[in-house]
């Protein structure tokens, strides 16, 4: 490997681009709950080899015909579906849109395709994945069943699964107010996801001549 190639994204995770990913819901059964917000955002590696959050996108979702809502998640997100303001788009629009931006940046940074981040990745990954079929999406840009895990990283680096919790260890700050806001939990997200990988770097936990 090139001394100058040591610090690209692409190398640093088998070709794999993290694209942080999180959905609010309108339930738990990713088969048939709405989704109601989707956000992601990517990052970033820089010169030195550290990663770095980059632009967020979002959107609201109209759920789609024939979805379930819980009243108790929208009481726990404080969504309301059908607000005249919402500005809500279909759910393929939206993965449309989002996957559009994806496939750019993959190829912007010399990857394969991208692998899903998220807070309980599971749970992201299931509705995405059931939404891409539901839509008939032919070029889904993620890793079908591969993805990097927050709540895994965070209880290795930090004795911490919650994300607040995490954060706050992380010295991120976290506002439970702004929270189960799609965008804002996958922007704290991403920042720790950043953080547990450059802190791993910094300890000499990575060594680009290990991706060979």
């Amino acid at each position: 490997m090139k001394e100058t190639d040591e610090h690209l994204i692409c190398n640093r995770f088998r070709g794999f681009l993290p694209v942080v990913i999180d959905v609010e819901t309108g339930g738990f059964i990713a088969g048939t709950d709405a989704i109601l917000e989707i956000a992601a955002t990517t990052v970033r590696m820089d010169e030195n080899g550290l990663l770095a959050t980059h632009p967020t996108y979002d959107f609201h979702v109209q759920p789609f015909e024939g979805a379930n809502i819980e009243q108790s998640a929208l009481d726990f997100t404080g969504i309301d579906p059908y607000h005249p303001f919402r500005e809500a788009v279909p759910e393929a629009e939206a993965l449309d849109e989002l996957f559009r931006v994806m496939r750019k940046e993959i190829r912007d940074q010399n990857c394969t395709r991208a692998i899903l981040v998220g807070h309980n990745a599971h749970f992201d990954a299931g509705f995405i994945n059931a939404a891409v079929e539901r839509c008939g999406i032919k070029r889904n840009p993620f890793h079908p069943f591969s993805f990097f895990d927050t709540a895994t990283l965070s209880g290795l680096a930090y004795g911490q699964t919650v994300l607040a919790k995490a954060c706050a260890e992380a010295g991120i700050a976290f506002d439970n107010n702004e929270a189960h806001s799609a965008a804002y939990d996958a922007e704290r997200t991403a920042e720790l996801f950043c953080e547990i990988v450059n802190r791993w770097k910094e300890c000499g936990g990575w060594l680009p001549g290990f991706a060979q």
